[in-house]
């Protein structure tokens, strides 16, 4: 068997295994019994509402990875990748336009199989639990126009690193290194105010006591926003969010309907406060440095792998070629992906630490945190006891029950171990 096909399939087959293990033992984790800081915000049906929720999700989710590793792996075996290869090369348009289609495509079959499976998640599992409010309508505009901005976005970078690829040899990674970070920075200052806004509508609080609260500690902490803004997400779901968006004068403060409809303004500071801790510390600053490191590590590694015959032979490939090279690389890829995300992961979690801290110190109190997190587990029945697998594996953010405790040993000024 040839070598790389041989990786590849480990590959596939040990990240299968690997996340029917952590899901197995996150579901058997999750207690029966109400934890003791949840009492009075959980009922006991809801409570048990919420396990059925993850063991319902957990099933589905396995099944899906089933079909798609299945469905995935015979498309490697049955040369798959060489047939849509052909397709791309007959319009003749030359190696940025055949790798256009060839991703393009691949794409295409993608959203094609994830269709379905999306289509019984929104309309099943999530109605069934009184979460979805999507109507087939937006459904299917949110598939067209996420398609329109991926198709251009996406399109834009591929096209951008097979131009650089085939220009300038050995040290094209540097070059599409480059264009690929000032792409991205564009991208965060445009994004709020140009993407964002094709899916949601967002408008400016409107004046009253959340609205001055907010702009009043805003002010206090010395941050300069453009607004701040609710977004309708009771369009498509129940479940309540909060971020922070933009840079410089772009930058804005968005709050979900749902979750100013079901919190108090103490509750709703409380969380601005949380997300402004990020950005008073750094975090998103340092998250863009690793992304941009990353990301050239990742161009570095790809190019040794440019045009590699048994690569190519290994997906049954009749012809070399760059855009071909940096799909079949993304398969290699996975596992150091897997453990760069690990480690973002067990970094973020220390920074949502971070963030509380400065929301306390800033506040001069934990319980509107505290309150605020509680109502958020509930509202989008939230899994309160999670496997510590799950969570160093998947989890961006600690479990809430250990954001708690840490929350009130800061509130009594001792050091959280």
């Amino acid at each position: 068997m040839n070598i790389y096909l041989f990786i590849i399939l480990v590959i596939l087959s040990g990240d299968y295994i690997l996340t029917l293990l952590v899901e197995n033992l996150n579901v058997r984790y999750a207690s029966p019994d109400l934890p003791a800081e949840f009492r009075g915000f959980y009922d006991a049906d809801k409570y048990r509402k919420s396990q059925e929720y993850l063991r319902e999700n957990t099933r589905f989710d396995l099944f899906t990875g089933t079909v798609t590793t299945a469905l995935l792996v015979a498309f490697i075996l049955a040369g798959g990748f060489n047939f849509v290869d052909h397709f791309a090369r007959s319009f003749q348009g030359g190696t940025i336009l055949a790798g256009l289609i060839f991703a393009g495509a691949i794409a295409v079959l993608a959203e094609i199989v994830k269709i379905p499976f999306s289509v019984y998640h929104t309309f099943v599992i999530e109605e069934k639990y009184g979460f979805n409010r999507t109507t087939p309508k937006t459904f299917i505009l949110d598939l067209l126009k996420g398609w329109l901005v991926g198709a251009f976005i996406a399109g834009t970078i591929f096209a951008g690193i097979i131009w650089f690829f085939g220009r300038f040899g050995p040290m094209a990674w540097v070059f599409s290194w480059i264009a690929i970070t000032l792409f991205q920075v564009f991208l965060l200052f445009v994004a709020p105010v140009v993407i964002m806004p094709l899916f949601n509508k967002f408008k400016l609080l409107e004046t009253g006591e959340l609205r001055t609260a907010i702009e009043d500690y805003a002010r206090a902490r010395g941050f300069k926003m453009k607004g701040v803004f609710s977004m309708d997400g009771s369009r498509r779901s129940t479940k309540s969010n909060a971020f922070f968006t933009g840079f410089g004068r772009f930058r804005r403060i968005v709050l979900f309907d749902t979750l100013i409809a079901r919190h108090t303004v103490g509750e709703l500071v409380a969380v601005l406060a949380h997300e402004m801790g990020h950005y008073k510390k750094r975090h998103i600053l340092k998250y863009i440095i690793i992304s941009v490191l990353s990301t050239g590590f990742m161009l570095f590694i790809l190019s040794c792998f440019i045009n590699n015959p048994g690569l190519f032979a290994a997906f049954r490939m009749e012809h070399l070629s760059v855009y071909a090279s940096f799909v079949f690389f993304a398969f290699l890829y996975a596992p150091i992906a897997m453990l760069i995300s690990v480690f973002t992961n067990i970094l973020s979690r220390k920074y949502e630490y971070g963030a509380d801290a400065y929301a306390v110190a800033t506040r001069g109190g934990a319980d509107d945190m505290i309150n605020a997190l509680r109502k958020l587990s509930v509202d989008n029945l939230s899994n309160l006891t999670p496997h510590p697998l799950k969570i160093f594996l998947q989890y961006s953010h600690p479990p809430v029950l250990e954001r708690i405790r840490a929350l009130r040993a800061l509130a009594a000024g001792r050091t959280v171990g």
